[in-house]
């Protein structure tokens, strides 16, 4: 497997993705093609024992900052790591893409100047995975769309149920929408409208409504929203998750009782950051795309861009692109 990373993606780059890159070159044997300012890249991989690894090197003189404006940036930087990485996945010289990079310039580069949107598809949906008490959900969309019809979000569950099944195994998984309350008739009137659409589609399991405890409680295989509220109520979690570790460590740190006992229970502890922790999963994937992106977060450590490449290596396998390319056909 060839998989391209973005060397100038993370708000630290290229330390992060290029360490990321080492760590899975090292764990799965795969060629990774390093893309960026071939100069800083080589610096950063002077740094680790690559001795038969499997790294390549492009060059791209561009960056696509995060401060950068979306759209302007893709037209006026042509020879960015995006264009650049993304090209090498439209060409057949790549299987997949990997960036910790500008979600907004991922969405641009990828529908507008490489790989193109798959046929019928009216906007793309960042997804990721949720990992959950009982199992993990694919929740969908969390920041490329933040403004949407009831049909996109229609496209997006059909879309999840494609990604939940390749990915989680889950056989005819179960979709629900995300709302602030149960019943058919609450929420916006793009949830409400969206609502009828998803109980009128026979190739989907639709089971309703959820409320964000009831995500939490794995009620669906599939969570749809828009990306403005999939945004916020995913940045909610990973806040609240850190959040609460830190009160927990305060509390256990105040006397020498709760020491006693918070050293016996550490290994439980890290345990449970393991779940929560955000950069296990690594990244997301751009679903509606004519290839395989992986989109990360911009405070990325090694660890997280190493799953991130995690998450390329298994829609790759679970030929996720060409699946949904057939279930939108026929739909």
């Amino acid at each position: 497997m060839r998989i391209v990373v973005d060397a100038m993606g993370s708000d630290n780059y290229p330390h992060p993705d290029v360490e990321g890159a080492v760590m899975a070159a090292r764990d799965w044997g795969d060629e990774i093609i390093l893309v960026g300012q071939d100069g800083l890249i080589e610096r950063e991989l002077a740094r680790y024992d690559t001795a038969g690894l499997k790294l390549e090197i492009v060059h791209a003189p561009e960056v696509i900052e995060m401060e950068d404006e979306p759209t302007k940036a893709a037209r006026e930087k042509q020879h960015s790591s995006m264009h650049v990485g993304m090209d090498l996945v439209r060409t057949g010289q790549a299987d997949a893409y990997f960036t910790a990079g500008n979600t907004g310039g991922v969405l641009v580069v990828a529908t507008l100047y490489t790989l193109r949107r798959i046929r019928g598809v009216k906007r793309p949906a960042l997804a990721t995975i949720l990992p959950l008490p009982k199992g993990h959900a694919v929740i969908l969309d969390i920041g490329a769309n933040a403004d949407c019809r009831p049909e996109y979000l229609v496209q997006f569950a059909r879309m999840g149920a494609v990604y939940a099944h390749a990915l989680l195994g889950r056989d005819n998984p179960t979709v629900a929408l995300l709302s602030n309350g149960e019943e058919p008739g609450k929420g916006s009137m793009l949830v409400k409208d969206t609502y009828k659409l998803l109980v009128a589609d026979s190739s989907l399991h639709f089971i309703g409504n959820v409320e964000p405890k009831e995500a939490l409680d794995s009620r669906a295989d599939v969570i749809v929203t828009d990306g403005f509220a999939g945004n916020v109520f995913l940045k909610s979690l990973e806040a609240m998750a850190g959040m609460l570790f830190d009160v927990i460590k305060d509390e256990i740190t105040a006397g020498l009782r709760t020491k006693i006992g918070g050293y016996l229970a550490k290994p439980a502890f890290r345990r449970v950051y393991k779940r929560l922790d955000p950069f296990e999963v690594g990244g997301g994937p751009l679903l509606g795309v004519n290839g395989v992106v992986i989109v990360g977060h911009g405070r990325s450590n090694g660890r997280a861009i190493r799953n991130g490449i995690g998450q390329a290596r298994q829609a790759v396998q679970g030929n996720v692109v060409a699946t949904l390319v057939e279930a939108l056909a026929a739909s």
